[in-house]
């Protein structure tokens, strides 16, 4: 979980959720579970993708100048080369449930039962469809498949990855509705070098994206969860060239990664930050609290620092239950946003 930051000084105030459910057993049962990986699962996913198709560039002129939203500065958009075959963004907008199977606390992907989510998930699917008609609304599951620890763990990384039957039945759920699958890293003390690799499988899926926490990279060697944490470009660098590998070898569409930002620390050196026509890069403001203190981290350290493309998140019970807020930001407010967010994450 993530909160705003206030004040010249930037005072955190952190809820930390990620739940200490499991021992070295369940890495173990996933290196033998992975070479037996379900083919039928495969061809599932592989059947029920967005197809790549060639890329019309007067479409995407014209919706890239819409999720610009207006804006003179001169910062967005970022690029207007046209995308690679297949290119999700900006054709579509993406709306995604995030969180954890073994957890009720870490979003509502794991707080509630599949069919009660999904019918959720629709819903708001649905809202921002009519909130923005000319942007296809596409639905997600974001699964968090590697979660910071507040115990060492085995190798004393401060870092849990969930067992592949696990991302198994979230890759089956998303079949079942036609929806992207994200999945999620918090590296603890671990790194992006060693923790990208053992999902390539799933990642070689033609619907199957990437999510990288900044918050839960412990490069001080502090515990999850006592300080926010860090990624420099050169480790957002790596997470985009290890996803370009994956496109080149399977001949895939772009994929899209997220990374979560709500200071100005969590990213540095964003100049350096290098998406490809096989990669699309979101950075999604992911902190929490009132609507003015979510629209003013969204201009204070998203809008300023341009990469690519740019992500909202939603939390149900943070933005609402300590300001006394009857309900979340809708889509018409969000929308307003310069430029406007493509990719939307509930938690």
């Amino acid at each position: 979980m993530t909160t705003l930051l206030k004040g010249p000084l930037y005072s955190v105030i952190i809820a930390f959720f990620s739940p200490i459910l499991f021992n070295s057993c369940s890495e173990a049962g996933n290196a033998r579970v992975v070479a037996d990986h379900d083919t039928t699962l495969t061809a599932k996913t592989e059947a029920n993708l967005y197809k790549p198709a060639p890329i019309d560039s007067a479409s995407y002129k014209m919706l890239l100048d819409h999720v610009t939203n207006g804006d003179s500065s001169g910062r967005w958009p970022v690029s207007t080369a046209l995308p690679q075959q297949g290119a999700i963004l900006p054709f579509n907008r993406i709306v995604a449930y995030y969180g954890n199977l073994y957890s009720k606390n870490m979003g509502v992907l794991g707080e509630f039962p599949k069919d009660s989510m999904i019918s959720r998930l629709k819903l708001e699917v649905d809202k921002w469809q009519a909130a923005d008609t000319m942007v296809k609304v596409i639905p997600a599951l974001h699964y968090i498949a590697v979660t910071a620890q507040q115990s060492p763990g085995a190798g004393n990384t401060y870092r849990l990855r969930m067992p592949f039957a696990q991302i198994d039945k979230v890759i089956s759920w998303a079949n079942e509705i036609n929806a992207l699958v994200f999945l999620d890293v918090q590296v603890g003390l671990s790194d992006l070098q060693k923790e990208l690799p053992p999902l390539e499988k799933y990642l070689s899926l033609p619907n199957v994206h990437l999510g990288i926490d900044p918050e839960f990279s412990m490069k001080t060697g502090k515990r999850p969860g006592t300080v926010i944490g860090t990624f420099d470009a050169a480790d957002i660098n790596y997470a985009i060239n290890f996803l370009t590998d994956i496109v080149k070898k399977n001949n895939l569409a772009p994929k899209v990664l997220i990374v979560h930002r709500f200071t100005q620390p969590m990213v540095t050196n964003y100049k350096q930050i290098k998406p490809n026509p096989s990669v699309q890069v979101v950075m999604n403001m992911d902190g929490w609290g009132s609507s003015a203190k979510k629209i003013g981290t969204y201009k204070s350290f998203i809008y300023p620092q341009p990469v690519e493309y740019t992500g909202f998140k939603i939390f149900y019970k943070n933005d609402t239950k300590k300001i006394g807020a009857k309900t979340e930001m809708q889509p018409e407010q969000v929308l307003k946003l310069k430029p406007q967010p493509v990719y939307i994450q509930y938690q």
